[in-house]
C-alpha cells in the first residue's frame, strides 16, 4: 500500500487546505497565529510534508470559518474529480 502523504487524494486535500485559508483571506502567518502555530509549520502542512490528524483538521477549519462538514463535502467532490 503507498503512504497516504504521497497520493493523488492527499495532493487534492493540501490542495484545499490552501484554498480555503486563501478564501478566508490569511495569510500563512496569519492563519499560523489563529491556530497557535509557527508559519513553517502551515508551509510544511500545506506542502504534505506534515500530516494532521482530524482533531487538528477541525482546529485548521474553524480557524478558516469552514465547517469540518463542508470541508470534507469539498474533499470528497475534489477528489471524484481526479
Amino acid at each position: 500500500m503507498q503512504k497516504s502523504t504521497f497520493t493523488a487524494e492527499y495532493a487534492v486535500f493540501c490542495r484545499l487546505l490552501r484554498e480555503h485559508r486563501e478564501q478566508a483571506g490569511l495569510t500563512q502567518v496569519e492563519f499560523a497565529e489563529r491556530i497557535k502555530e509557527t508559519q513553517s509549520y502551515v508551509s510544511k502542512v500545506e506542502r504534505g510534508e506534515r500530516r494532521i490528524d482530524l482533531v487538528q483538521l477541525r482546529v485548521f477549519c474553524k480557524a478558516m470559518g469552514v465547517s469540518l462538514g463542508r470541508f470534507v463535502e469539498a474533499f470528497e467532490r475534489a477528489v471524484r474529480k481526479t
